[in-house]
């Protein structure tokens, strides 16, 4: 009987799982959770309603990102919007917290000008779809006993 090594067969699986296109399934880069960067790089995909509300504060310029190559639609939703209406209103509103992928890559973004606080989000897929938490970030907090991502930021 002969004995394959171990180094072989994980050598085998690993050119099969790259030639059926499975190893970008398990190696994805990841995204940093939102950070502060410099506002005069992303000018575009900064949201106009947080921008005309944040004059005069001193605003930390935050970077939102979420990666779902599916969705055609997406928008951040947190209690810095109202939860996208539905904190004031009762329903969704498609308007709020819109998210960009300029480049079709997958990954949507948004810039929000932010003062030193507490905020909890969400990503919102497909205009309400689906709720999700931001998977790039740990932080998590409770807000009417539902469990939510958590940006904390200070001067």
């Amino acid at each position: 009987m002969k004995y394959i090594s171990t180094g072989k067969i994980i050598i085998t699986v690993l050119l099969i799982f790259s030639i059926t296109g499975c190893v970008g399934n398990l190696i994805k880069n990841r995204l940093r959770p939102p950070h502060e960067i410099d506002v005069s790089k992303y000018s575009g995909i900064i949201d106009d309603t947080a921008k005309m509300s944040s004059a005069g504060k001193n605003m930390h310029y935050i970077i939102f990102q979420y990666e779902n190559k599916a969705a055609h639609y997406m928008n951040l939703a947190g209690n810095f919007n109202g939860w996208c209406g539905t904190k004031e209103y009762d329903r969704f509103d498609p308007s709020a917290g819109i998210m960009r992928d300029d480049n079709k890559d997958g990954i949507w973004e948004i810039v929000l000008p932010l003062p030193s606080g507490r905020y909890q989000y969400k990503f919102v897929i497909d205009q309400g779809a689906s709720w999700v938490e931001d998977p790039n970030n740990p932080l998590k907090d409770f807000e009417n006993g539902i469990e939510n991502s958590l940006l904390i930021i200070s001067d």
